[in-house]
């Protein structure tokens, strides 16, 4: 398993579900790890292109490319372990996934401290992840090391105020997904006063954004909040 002391391990969890999805990532984040969500294999690729995960949390069933082709396409070129989610009674869904290198399943409905307990019990029998490489996400010419929470562009570093900092460490633990605007304001003490996350947001882009009139990273999504979508 990875050094705690480092960074808490990091699950992505991947299912069509919109409900089940925010759930799981509401428990997994109170229960103490680092969470990001997919709706589909597609996403779910693309996050594992920008980030390095400790474990996969993927649905069987989801439109388009299913759960057990993801996990197929991802054992040819990475062992990271994933929990597979089925339907209750679905057996031969769970003998093939075990066959494609699936650590363990769970049936639906179920529940979440027992998904926890099975989360653990994998982190604890896999072996120690290479974090000699930064986890990053990348940004044209700028770097976001995930880990060290810092910010760089051509290899040198950004300098970013705390309340920057605080700003884009909460973004890049949801990126590729809006983050609504109330949901930033407690971390950054500014509750009370929404504008202020704007100006932040203005801020960020001219450190981030090769033209902050015109977003391509940080974009502002209407009637929710933010959303940090980095390079693929």
């Amino acid at each position: 398993m990875n050094d705690a002391s480092s960074y808490p391990p990091h699950i992505l969890v991947v299912d069509d579900d919109n409900r089940l999805r925010r759930l799981l990532k509401k428990f997994l984040l109170e229960t103490g790890y680092m969470v990001a969500v997919a709706s589909n294999a597609k996403e779910a690729r693309r996050q594992m292109s920008a980030f390095q995960f400790d474990l996969l949390v993927v649905d069987v069933m989801m439109p388009g490319e299913d759960g057990l082709s993801l996990t197929r396409g991802i054992r040819e070129k990475n062992t990271v372990p994933i929990l597979m989610l089925t339907a209750m009674g679905d057996a031969p869904d769970r003998i093939r996934g075990l066959e494609l290198g699936v650590d363990d399943y769970m049936a639906k409905p179920f529940e979440p401290k027992e998904l926890a307990l099975r989360i653990s019990s994998i982190l604890r029998r896999s072996p120690a992840v290479d974090t000699s490489t930064p986890r990053e996400l990348k940004f044209g010419p700028c770097k976001y090391d995930v880990t060290l929470q810092r910010l760089t562009r051509d290899g040198t570093t950004v300098h970013l105020t705390v309340a920057e900092a605080e700003l884009l460490k909460s973004l890049a633990q949801h990126a590729g997904e809006p983050v609504e605007r109330a949901s930033l304001g407690p971390s950054l003490e500014q509750a009370g006063n929404p504008r202020t996350i704007d100006v932040q947001i203005t801020r960020l882009r001219r450190k981030l954004e090769p033209d902050p009139r015109q977003p391509r990273y940080l974009q502002t999504v209407r009637g929710t909040g933010y959303l940090l979508r980095p390079d693929p």
